[in-house]
């Protein structure tokens, strides 16, 4: 069970977090913040795209109001922003659609984490499956993702 694996990775990394498991589903937005009981913009949603070369994955933790701007994508990764097909999902991410999350992801995955989190004291990404997610504060969300910096890229 892939909330498994991210339970194990915050033990392993000597991190105590509570992981929140519903008997609903959390796979959107909107049902992560009706689950967690928060507005839909302190969900930390993942989103996943492919590099240049489609063999490994460009992982982006946004606020749950927020959309990716492709001319800020653009000019940041240097080329047009192309979400995964839902075959590549689970593969490129670790994960199945509606549990992917910033944490424990193959070594092909790069995080970053946009700047639109950061008016928020606390946050709450996935955890690994459709109805599961933690409570962070964004430094918390930045380290133990291991995100490779802030970035600009939603309107």
């Amino acid at each position: 069970m892939s909330v498994e694996i991210v339970r194990n990775y915050f033990k392993e990394n000597g991190i105590d977090k509570k992981i929140l498991e519903f008997p609903v589903s959390s796979a959107t937005v909107e049902l992560a913040a009706q689950a967690v009981g928060t507005e839909p913009e302190r969900i930390a949603k993942t989103l996943s795209f492919y590099t240049k070369e489609k063999d490994a994955v460009i992982l982006i933790v946004t606020a749950g109001d927020r959309k990716i701007d492709n001319g800020k994508f653009k000019q940041f990764f240097g080329m047009k922003a192309k979400m995964l097909a839902p075959e590549d999902v689970e593969p490129l991410t670790g994960y199945a659609i509606g549990g992917v999350c910033p944490f424990a992801n193959p070594d092909s995955a790069t995080v970053y984490l946009d700047v639109s989190l950061k008016r928020f004291e606390t946050v709450f990404p996935a955890a690994g499956s459709g109805n599961s997610a933690v409570e962070m504060t964004c430094e918390e969300l930045e380290q133990c993702s291991k995100a490779e910096e802030w970035i600009d890229v939603c309107k």
